[in-house]
C-alpha cells in the first residue's frame, strides 16, 4: 500500500508538473493571433488523436470496458474535459484571470465537501487546516493585490470551473480499474473535443487560429511546436497521469496535490517566458506546498477504516494499469 502511495503520489506530481506547462505553450499562441477557445480546442483534439493509436492497442477490441463505463465516460468528456475550459473562459470574461482561477481552484474543496457527503468522509482538523493553508497560499501565488474585476455572473462561471475541476478527480478516481488510464484519458478527449468544437461553431467560445510562426522560448519557431507541446505534454501526459494518480491517491489527495499545478505554471513561465515571480508568489507557494503536505499527512493517518473506498478497492488490486510514456 505504502508503495502504491508513493506511485501514486509521484504520478500526481508529474499530473501537475505537466499541466503546469500549458500556459507557457498556450501564452506563445494568443501572442501571434490564437484565442483562449482555438488552443485548447487544438490542445484536446490533437491529444485524442495522439491517443487514438495507444488507447487501441491497450483495448485491444474489448469495448466492453468502456461501455461498462459509458456514463462515467461521457461525464468525464463533457463535464471535467470541455465543461471545465467552457466555464473558465466565460468567467475571465467577467472577471481578472486571478479571481477566476482562484475559484476553479476551489474546486478542491468541492472534493472534500462531495466526500464527506457523499461517503460520509468528514474532513478532519488536518485536512481542514490543510485546505485552509493551501487556498490561502494560491491567493499569494496568484497575486490578487490591486484592484481586481469581479461580477457575480462571472462567480457563477468560475464555481462551474471549479465544478468541472472537481468532476475530474472524482470520475478520475472512481472509475472502473479495468479501463486503463490512456484509454480513459482518449475516450474522455474525444468526447471534449467534439463538444468544443460544437462550442466553438456556435460562437459559445470565440475560436480563432494561426500558421504564422510563434516565439516561444525566446526563439522564433513554428507553430507546430507549441500545439503539440500543449497536447503531447499538457495533455496526453497530464491527463493520464492525473487519471491513475487518482485512482492510487483517491480524489481528496489527488486534488490538493494538483494545486501544484499553479506553482509548476509559474516555474514554467520564469524558465520559458522570462516571467520572474515575485517574493510574495514564491512564500505562497511554500504555504500551498505546507497545506498539500498536512492533507497528505492526514489521509495516511488510520481512521478505523478506508479514508476513500474508491482507494482502497483500488490498492487490493496487484496489477494497476499504469500510464504509458507516449
Amino acid at each position: 500500500m505504502r508503495r502504491a502511495g508513493a506511485v501514486g503520489l509521484g504520478l500526481a506530481v508529474l499530473s501537475a508538473a505537466t499541466f503546469g506547462t500549458s500556459g507557457s505553450f498556450a501564452d506563445s499562441l494568443m501572442s501571434s493571433g490564437w484565442t483562449p477557445g482555438g488552443a485548447v480546442t487544438a490542445r484536446v483534439g490533437a491529444a485524442a488523436l495522439l491517443l487514438t493509436i495507444p488507447a487501441l492497442i491497450q483495448l485491444r477490441g474489448r469495448w466492453s470496458l468502456l461501455r461498462r463505463s459509458l456514463a462515467a465516460v461521457v461525464a468525464y468528456g463533457l463535464v471535467a474535459v470541455a465543461g471545465c475550459q467552457f466555464f473558465f473562459f466565460n468567467a475571465v470574461e467577467h472577471l481578472s484571470v486571478g479571481v477566476a482561477l482562484l475559484l476553479e481552484y476551489s474546486g478542491t474543496l468541492l472534493v472534500v465537501l462531495w466526500m464527506w457527503l457523499r461517503h460520509s468522509q468528514r474532513p478532519r482538523r488536518l485536512t481542514i487546516l490543510g485546505g485552509l493553508l493551501a487556498i490561502g497560499g494560491l491567493v499569494l501565488v496568484l497575486d490578487l493585490s490591486g484592484t481586481q474585476r469581479v461580477d457575480l455572473v462571472g462567480v457563477l462561471w468560475g464555481l462551474g470551473a471549479a465544478a468541472g475541476l472537481a468532476v475530474f478527480f472524482v470520475l478520475s478516481a472512481g472509475t472502473d480499474d479495468l479501463v486503463p488510464p490512456m484509454v480513459m484519458a482518449w475516450a474522455g478527449m474525444v468526447i471534449g473535443a467534439l463538444a468544443l468544437l460544437v462550442f466553438g461553431l456556435v460562437g459559445a467560445i470565440p475560436f480563432a487560429a494561426s500558421t504564422a510562426d510563434v516565439h516561444f522560448a525566446g526563439h522564433r519557431t513554428n507553430w507546430l511546436v507549441p500545439v503539440i507541446g500543449l497536447s503531447l505534454v499538457a495533455a496526453v501526459i497530464a491527463y493520464t497521469a492525473g487519471i491513475a494518480a487518482a485512482r492510487r491517491l483517491g480524489a481528496r489527495v489527488a486534488s490538493f496535490v494538483g494545486l501544484a499545478e499553479v506553482l509548476f505554471a509559474i516555474l514554467f513561465a520564469w524558465l520559458l517566458l522570462g516571467q520572474r515571480p515575485s517574493a510574495l508568489q514564491a512564500l505562497g507557494g511554500v504555504v500551498v506546498l505546507a497545506g498539500i503536505a498536512l492533507v497528505r499527512a492526514d489521509d495516511r493517518q488510520p481512521s478505523g477504516g478506508s479514508s476513500d473506498p474508491v482507494t482502497a478497492a483500488a490498492l487490493d488490486q496487484r496489477e494497476i494499469p499504469l500510464p504509458a510514456t507516449p
